[in-house]
């Protein structure tokens, strides 16, 4: 699966951000990685977010212990990978009926975050239990919602172009493709927010960027690992009626 954001829409965090020797390329203008992707994947389909990006998938070649699901509810568009495994315990958390699967189960859960929901977003991606990444755009409140597991078992990848567009996808070489050097594994049990940006949902650390050195002792990127030095505050969800305005903040 792949996302391209406009920076507009998701403003990635500062040590993702390029600098002139990296090599990235404009991964939206002209469609570039989208027609990238969508000649190494055969049977892809592209779905195009105006100003706000593109997203894209296929089924080819997927493993069937973590299989790629894509769904649009209400103008919110999903891209899941994995296997929720406490699947039933959710359906009846959000009210949904037996046949609905993991990526509904995602975009329910946003939707309960985003209507100003009891619990804070943290506290609802850490009650999503198996091996899973996903991108969700929600094109209403021009908000993303990026999330993978604890224990980062599904390879998720993400980098910004050379014009600090975000860039999101399971597949590396086209994160190194649209993102030159300047690209890094997703942090495991962690959730990103186009206004809250990067928070880990397993801990109350914040997070650090650390330098990424390749094979050659070249710097390419930042790995983000929890700072054991550093708490963060528990947050809350503004209660319905109150001057705060969620959608703005997630």
């Amino acid at each position: 699966m792949l996302a391209v954001l406009n920076k507009s829409v998701a403003k990635s965090p500062d040590a993702l951000q390029q600098t002139p020797e990296n090599g990235a390329v404009s991964a939206i203008k002209d469609g570039f990685l989208a027609a990238h992707f969508s000649s190494t994947h055969p049977g892809s389909f592209l779905i195009n977010l105006a100003s706000s990006g593109v997203i894209a998938y296929s089924s080819a070649r997927q493993n069937p212990l973590l299989p790629r699901l894509f769904a649009v509810v209400d103008d919110m568009f999903c891209l899941f990978e994995g296997h929720i495994e406490n699947i039933a315990v959710l359906k009846q958390q959000y009210g949904l009926n037996k046949t609905a699967n993991e990526v509904s189960i995602v975009i329910e859960a946003y939707r309960t975050l985003r209507d100003r929901g009891p619990y804070p977003a943290e506290h609802v991606v850490r009650g999503i239990e198996g091996r899973f990444a996903f991108v969700l755009f929600d094109a209403t409140s021009q908000s993303t919602f990026i999330a993978a597991d604890v224990d980062g078992c599904v390879p998720f990848f993400w980098g910004t172009d050379a014009e600090g567009h975000l860039v999101v996808s399971t597949d590396t070489g086209i994160v190194k493709q649209g993102c030159g050097k300047s690209f890094s594994p997703f942090p495991k049990g962690c959730f990103f927010t186009s206004s809250g940006g990067l928070r880990s949902y397993e801990h109350l650390n914040e997070l650090k960027a650390v330098p990424r050195v390749d094979s050659s002792g070249e710097v390419c990127g930042m790995t983000f690992k929890v700072d054991e030095e550093s708490r963060k505050e528990k947050s809350t969800m503004p209660r319905v009626g109150s001057d705060a305005n969620w959608s703005q903040h997630y």
